[in-house]
């Protein structure tokens, strides 16, 4: 085996691999998991402010 053919495998697989991981980032059944995480900044704790008015005093 050449090294043409080695890096044309390689070139090959790689596409594959990013090929499945675009399909799996983009599958319908991941869109909960995807929209819950995009809320997780907005929502909140119970700690507010005053927590982290505390953590700095400490």
């Amino acid at each position: 085996m050449d090294s043409g053919l080695i890096g044309s495998v390689v070139t090959v697989l790689f596409f594959l691999l990013f090929v499945g991981i675009v399909w799996w980032a983009y599958h319908k059944d991941n869109r909960a998991k995807y929209d819950a995480a995009a809320r997780l900044p907005f929502e909140e704790d119970g700690r507010g402010d005053q927590a982290h008015s505390e953590e700095k005093l400490q």
